[in-house]
This record gives structure tokens, sequence and C-alpha cells, in this order.
């Protein structure tokens, strides 16, 4: 439950600390005291959006601080599983700074806003006025007849059934879809396919049929060019081997003279025999090259070939021609096989949906078992309200379409007399009527969850009275069961009930407005509950009656 707030430069709270009890506490203030800003400042706790605007003139950030003792609620794995400390009194800290930047710690741990708010939801639960506006919305009242029936588990089993549904549901539309559009583009993928195919395409041809052009294409100049340094190596006559076999023939008479020579004669004879080798190898490459036009045609033809499908491909190699073969290859493939495909996941899509089906007859069964139940607490809780004969039913009616949270639509159709006609809640109740309804659902829920603090913001507008009495019962009950329950008001009726009385009131001055809360004591909780009997000026029948109040 909440122990303590802090406020730092929240609108008009400059410096704000207050500590709260457990059971049942009332905060009462006149309007715009700022009761409504402390609940703001509390929401950014809850991971509700921040707004610069906020934060009070002339500071560069605001700062708020609730401290939660979570001892008693099992929390634990909610900080296990987002890997946060856990301390059995939690801190919640929230920093927005004038900048925009905002910042959320839990326990001193940066934490994001989803963990804050998922957290928050189960410290903690704010009914404004406006949440009275929900009572009219289908998704409310089918989330309170969960909450009461206790279909946590069993709708989020179906939750995650329905997603694998839907999932399946879209990736089937898509490979229609897709299918559809590939089979319209079969015959030009297949026409595109053919043709390379025909092309006889082989990894590095282009390259050698390139070398193999111009080869053929310098034919001529290439076999003159070979004749002309044969003649030179082997002419009979001025021949670069005749010179150099004359040459190792004389150096070698010579070694028995003069043995000095000896290495000079081994090389020359080395030299003769490389050079006849080579004088072989021009001869026999000279035989090799011939000028052939028409082979030069034909290759020319291959590679003109070979460039048009890259151009038209937009391909810069016989491998990205080739790389491009096999993606026809495969997409022709999958569109072969596409209806084999479609029947498959037709058949996992189907399954599901019976799937879904079945458990959504699970929910429903569950849901119209919990209804009955709903109809007789809900009547008792607002027969002493000033409703004696208010009659009210939990309408169950099957939709169309499962939808995530099932396949039923619930209304709650409702009438405060014994001969009106039952109808929708938000076309027949008056506002206090709604209050009233509200709070008898509130505490049906606070029974089925264990929510640790819940904050009533006015919700007895519209009541007065009798009535208010008997709604200060509802919430005092419900802060008796290890509950903390705090009831903003306006009304001396319920303010009278509270085990604990805090104020909020303003203090101005020439330059400044602050806002400010405080626990009252006793004396000074009979002036606040006469005024709010009486008014301004404080009477003597207002103080006894105060009095009166409290003693009740």
């Amino acid at each position: 439950m909440l122990r303590t707030l802090s406020i730092r430069n929240y609108a008009l709270i400059e410096s704000l600390n207050i500590t709260f009890e457990g059971g049942f506490s009332v905060i009462t203030g006149e309007t715009g005291a700022g009761k409504s800003i402390m609940l703001g400042a509390v929401g950014l706790l809850l991971g509700q959006r921040a707004d610069v605007k906020a934060i009070r003139q002339g500071a560069s950030k605001c700062i708020i601080e609730a401290c939660f003792d979570i001892a008693a609620y099992r929390m634990q794995p909610f900080f296990e599983e987002n890997e946060l400390e856990y301390e059995p009194d939690c801190i919640l800290r929230r920093e927005l700074y004038a900048t925009g930047k905002s910042r959320a710690f839990i326990n001193d741990t940066p934490a994001s806003l989803t963990q804050m708010k998922e957290l928050g939801e189960q410290l903690i639960d704010v009914h404004s006025q406006h949440q009275n506006l929900l009572l009219h919305k289908e998704g409310f009242q089918l989330n309170v007849l969960d909450l009461l029936a206790h279909n946590d588990s069993l709708l989020a089993a179906y939750q995650t059934l329905y997603r694998n549904w839907q999932q399946h549901s879209r990736q089937l539309q898509e490979l229609k879809e897709q299918a559809a559009r590939d089979k319209a583009e079969e015959a030009y993928i297949r026409f595109q396919w053919e043709q390379l195919d025909e092309a006889n395409l082989r990894a590095g041809e282009q390259e050698a049929l390139e070398e193999e052009s111009d080869l053929l294409a310098h034919a001529e100049e290439i076999k003159a060019g070979l004749y002309r340094a044969r003649q030179l190596m082997s002419a009979d006559e001025g021949g670069l081997l005749a010179a150099l076999k004359e040459t190792a023939g004389t150096v070698r008479s010579l070694l028995k003279v003069y043995p000095a020579a000896t290495e000079t004669s081994e090389r020359l004879e080395s030299a003769y025999i490389e050079l006849k080798d080579l004088a072989r190898e021009l001869s026999a490459q000279e035989e090799t090259v011939a000028f052939n036009p028409e082979r030069l045609e034909a290759v020319n033809d291959r590679l003109h070939l070979l460039y048009s499908l890259e151009q038209k491909h937009q391909q810069d190699s016989i491998d990205g021609l080739l790389q491009l073969m096999t993606r026809y290859a495969d997409k022709l493939s999958t569109i072969d096989s596409s209806d084999e495909a479609i029947a498959a996941l037709t058949l996992k899509t189907d399954t599901l949906y019976n799937k879904v089906q079945a458990e959504a007859a699970r929910l429903t069964q569950t849901r119209r078992q919990a209804a009955g139940q709903v109809e007789q607490q809900l009547i008792a809780r607002l027969i002493p309200l000033g409703m004696p004969h208010v009659r009210f039913q939990v309408e169950v009616s099957e939709r169309r379409q499962p939808d995530l949270h099932g396949a039923d639509s619930v209304s709650f159709l409702f009438s405060a007399n014994k001969s009106g006609a039952l109808q929708n809640i938000a076309s027949v109740a008056s506002g206090g009527e709604i209050a009233r309804v509200m709070l008898a659902i509130k505490a049906m829920i606070a029974g089925a969850v264990k929510l640790p603090t819940i904050i009533f913001d006015e919700i007895d507008t519209g009541v007065s009275g009798e009535m208010a009495d008997r709604m200060a019962d509802i919430m005092q009950e419900m802060g008796r069961h290890d509950r903390q329950v705090i009831s903003i008001t306006h009304l001396p009726q319920i303010a009278a009930r509270g085990a604990v009385h805090y104020k909020v009131y303003k203090q101005e001055n020439e330059t400044t407005t602050n806002s400010h809360i405080r626990r009252l004591a006793d004396d000074e909780r009979i002036e606040e509950i006469a005024r709010m009997l009486s008014g301004a000026t404080l009477t003597e029948a207002a103080i006894g009656n105060a009095k009166e109040l409290l003693k009740r």
C-alpha cells in the first residue's frame, strides 16, 4: 500500500511530503486547492504521459516519488522477470525535465515506462469521475465480467491462440496475394528462364572467348612476328643460333690451353641449348596461329549474344546471368508448388481457428456462469444504496467473429424501477446511479483482485444525504481487508467516516501560489466537516452536526 508521497516542483506544488495510513482515509479541500494536481503526479508514477508544462514555473525539473509497502502481495515474480531488485518497501520515482526528457526508476534502478505502468497497475487503482464513463463501454463491461469470473489464465491462453491464428491468417492472405502476382508473371518469368537456358551459359566462357577473339583478330600480325623471330634465331647465315654455336665451339677449343674458360664454355653451351629450345617453341607457336575468319565470326557472334543478355538483364557477367537463372528457377518452383503451400497453410489456419472457437466457447461458458453471480452480488450491493427495486442483468451474446477478447459481446442492462424495461445502463442510469453502480463494481473487483491501494476521486458526485452515508459504508468495508482506500470527497458524510483525514489547501502570496496537504487533528476535523456542512461561516449547529457525524 502507499506509504509516502513526495512531490517537488509539480504545477502548484513546490514541495510536498505526506505519509498515508492503511484502511479507509479521506482527502478534502476546496475546489482548485490542488487535489487533481496530486492525482496527476500519482498518474506519472503509473506510467502516464508526461507534459513539461506541468513543471512548476522557474524550475528545471520536477520529481515525484512514492514508497509502497508490498511485503504482503507476492510481487517478487515481477521483479525477477524484469531483472529489478526486489524490496518490500518499493520506491517508484519519476523525473521530468524542462527539456522534455523523462526518467523512471524502480527501487533506484532505471526502468521503462512500460515496466512502471505494469507495476503501478498492480499497486494502485485511481478511480476518477471520468472513469464513470467507462461503464458506457462494452470493453469495460467485458473486463469486469472476466475479472469477477477469474478468467485471467484462460483469457491469456485464448489470446495467445488467437494471435497465433491471426498471424497464420495474415500469412495465408499474403501467400495467396503473392501466388496471384506470381501467376500473372509466370509466362514472363518462364520465357526469360528458357531464353537463358537455351544460351547454354558456362562459367568463365566470356573471358575465354574474349581472349580467343583478340587472338583471331590479330592472327596475321602474330604469325608474321613469330616467323620473323624464328628466322632471326635459326637462319643458316646470320642467325643467332649459328653465331652462338660458333662462339661456343671457339671457346671450347681453348680449354686445353686455357682451363679458366671452362665455366664460360658451359654457360655458352647451356645458352645454346635454351635458345635452340626457344626456337622450336617459336616454330610450334607459329604453326598454331592461323587466320580463321569463320571461327572469328562465330566467336564474335557468341560474345554478342552474351553481351546482349547481360545488357537485357542488367548483369555484368555470366555469373550474374547464372544467378538470375537460379532465381528464376526458384520462382518457377514456388509458383508450381504454390497451390500445395496454400493448401497446407489453409489446413493449419483452419485447425487453429477451430481451436480458437473451442477456447472461446470455454470463455463463454465461464462468463455465462459468472454473469448470474455478478447480477446477484451487484443487486445485493445496490439495494442498500437507495435502489430497493433495482434490476440488473449481464447480457452475454455471441459475436459474428471472435476477436482478441473472445466470441462474446457483453452488455450491462439496468433498471432502477420495478416496471422499467431493462436497457443498456449507459442509456437509462442517472449520474448518481452510475456513481453508485461503479462503486459497487469496484467493491466487487476489489474482492476478486488483491489491489493494495484504491483511490476514489469524487466517486460520490451526484449523491448526497443517506446515499452518501451508504457509499461510505462500502468504502469503509473495503478498507478493512488489508487494503488501503482513499476517497477524495466533497461530502461531509463520507469525510467523517475516514479513519484518517487529510486536507489539501492553497497558500498565496504576492508572487506565488502553493498547494499543500496535511493530516488533520481531531479538532481540525470537526472544523473541516462543519465547513463542508455550512460553508465558510461556522455555526454552532454545523459544529454539532460535524461532531455527531464523527461520533457515528
